[in-house]
């Protein structure tokens, strides 16, 4: 049952991941208001929280549950899909850098200043990002099957 819940919290988190970012996507496509500009920065902060449980979880699924560490590490999916999870975490920085700098307007209650060029390179960023989280689905998938084990 531990297995069940613990795989149930995995796929839950990554659909929220993905929804975050898609979320965030949308936000950046158009003219940022006040109201667009909290919002974006609530959902990079759902984003984080919600990647650093997903790591928890995916930890707690590699060594405690009934597969076991050896298996995981065995398979070639499974080091893919944590590499490209660090690639999507490393490509986060970039937006999320660039949202933590409108804390100080957004405390004095004014728009922060994003230009068209700089919005549309953080959209690309969100659309690798989202990439990389269907590819790592991809490797899920395989890693399941126990294709391509290390031998």
């Amino acid at each position: 049952m531990t297995s069940a819940l613990a795989a149930f919290a995995h796929h839950a988190l990554a659909f929220l991941l993905v929804a975050v970012l898609l979320t965030e996507m949308v936000l950046l496509k158009h003219e940022l208001t006040l109201q667009t500009a909290r919002s974006i920065l609530r959902m990079d902060a759902i984003y984080g929280i919600c990647a650093g449980c997903l790591v928890i979880v995916g930890l707690i699924r590699v060594f405690h549950t009934e597969k076991g560490s050896a298996y995981y590490f065995s398979s070639g999916p499974f080091i893919a899909k944590i590499g490209l999870f660090v690639m999507v975490g490393l490509l986060s920085i970039y937006p999320t850098s660039q949202y933590l700098s409108w804390r100080k307007a957004l405390a004095a209650g004014t728009v922060p200043t994003l230009d068209a060029q700089r919005a549309r390179r953080m959209r690309i960023v969100i659309h690798i990002e989202l990439t990389l989280l269907f590819i790592m689905m991809l490797c899920a998938a395989l890693m399941a099957r126990g294709v391509a084990m290390i031998r």
